[in-house]
């Protein structure tokens, strides 16, 4: 699947899963219900995949877990906060650097609509 398709198709779930759900329940709750939807769409997709770190050539004893990663190319950091800050487009950032990805969603579900510039944000690693 092209990577502007499958861009396409995950924001798709991520509406249908607000849609359904609404703001305001924890983050673990969107991540099944996306992962469900994503299933339902027969689209791949593996939760708290893990990250390994390297550091000068040698991988550490310690990772990172991504929230959701899409047919291995994009990256789902999954939120539920007042509103989203620096911080958190930071951290998924440094996820796309560390794993070479080139794109990646940051989603906050508690927010009054998904389609407010600050509550979903397409993140791009220049590489």
């Amino acid at each position: 699947m092209e990577l502007d398709d499958l861009t396409y198709k995950i924001r798709g779930a991520m509406f249908e899963v607000y849609k359904e759900l609404g703001p305001g329940l924890l983050e673990s709750v969107y991540e099944m219900a996306l992962m469900k939807e994503f299933d339902l769409q027969e689209i791949k997709a593996k939760s708290q995949a893990a990250l390994p770190v390297a550091y000068k050539g040698e991988y550490l004893e310690l990772g990172f877990r991504f929230d959701i990663i899409v047919e291995g190319k994009v990256i789902i950091e999954i939120k539920s906060v007042k509103e989203l800050e620096d911080v958190h487009k930071k951290q998924l950032l440094t996820y796309l650097k560390l794993s070479e990805l080139k794109i990646g969603f940051l989603v906050n579900f508690n927010s009054r609509h998904l389609k407010d510039k600050e509550s979903l944000i397409r993140i791009v690693n220049n590489l």
